[in-house]
């Protein structure tokens, strides 16, 4: 049996600056198939060079890769990880539905785990009752109601007073609802991670940061602002457009928000790691490639770990 017809999608993982976007648009020409991204900021348009799309690695041996969930919101706008399922969703039928085959590409872990572990997710709609009986609650009180219906493992529903809100309302629409929606497709993947060493890792981290900022990476967050962007905004999103924002207001030397932003980007990716490696011990197997072998060598690795699957005679070649 072809490889590729006992599973229905490949997944590339890995850390920032492991080159997964090159990688997985060359193993997405090798099998006939389209991108689906899995970056919870390349979904912005105009976040272009500090998202790293870079969209010119899609176009391989003379051949546009296809790609999707890239360019498909405005800055500003409320993207989730059940939007991002539901968009997922959409992509991926429409690329089998065409007879390509789905190659997802990502380093968000929640947007990964949402598809690999099949995710059910509703979409709940805004309580206002709830909202104005909560708004003059303490975080503590908050907390206190969130955890009458949990236990708080996921710290993120309690770092502000909206995201306490929406968890609440959240659970209150648990009360009287399902939590799942059944109508999801049988998922099988196979999941390929690129691995760098730390100091390795460390290198292309500082070097591409060098090389985004000489190349129009500040002056892309400033067209954001003057288009009308809130810096709150912009410093949400975290990374590099916190940072280059409160350089560009002053509130920052250059040499300061690079030290930071370079930082930040070396927790990130061992945050990643950790992401990656608590995804292993909950059951998704994920087999690791070295991610300073060159290009070809690496396909060449993958096209054996797909043939592990059965003959692989989608594979070019």
């Amino acid at each position: 049996m072809d490889a590729l017809k006992k599973i229905n999608l490949l997944c590339v993982i890995g850390p920032t600056a492991s080159g997964k976007t090159e990688f997985a648009a060359h193993l997405a020409y090798e099998v006939d198939g389209e991108i689906i991204s899995a970056d919870s900021r390349q979904v912005y348009r105009r976040m272009n060079i500090g998202t790293g799309k870079d969209l010119e690695e899609y176009f391989v041996n003379g051949v546009n890769i296809p790609y999707h969930l890239i360019d498909i919101v405005d800055p500003g706008a409320e993207y989730n990880v059940f939007q991002y399922r539901k968009d997922f969703l959409s992509s991926f039928e429409a690329v089998r539905a065409e007879n390509k085959f789905p190659v997802l590409c990502g380093g968000t872990g929640m947007y990964l785990e949402a598809v690999l572990k099949g995710y059910r997710l509703i979409s709940v709609p805004v309580n206002e009752e709830i909202r104005r009986e909560l708004g003059n609650l303490t975080i503590k009180e908050m907390e206190d109601r969130l955890r009458s219906y949990r236990s708080l493992h996921n710290i993120t529903d309690t770092v502000s007073h909206k995201r306490l809100i929406r968890a609440i309302e959240i659970e209150e629409y648990y009360q009287v609802h399902s939590r799942e929606d059944i109508s999801y497709p049988e998922i099988k993947p196979l999941i390929l991670g690129l691995m760098i060493d730390r100091e390795t890792r460390r290198k292309r981290i500082t070097d591409r940061l060098v090389h985004r900022l000489r190349n129009g990476m500040i002056d892309e967050v400033q067209e954001l602002l003057d288009s009308g962007i809130s810096p709150e905004t912009l410093i949400y999103y975290g990374l590099e457009y916190k940072y280059l924002t409160l350089y560009l207001m002053g509130r920052s030397s250059y040499n300061e928000m690079f030290e930071k932003l370079n930082i930040a980007i070396h927790q990130f990716a061992k945050r990643q790691m950790t992401w990656f490696r608590k995804m292993e011990r909950s059951g998704i197997e994920i087999h690791w490639i070295d991610g300073i072998l060159p290009l070809d060598e690496k396909i060449r690795i993958s096209k054996e770990i797909i043939h592990l699957y059965g003959p692989g005679n989608r594979i070019r070649g």
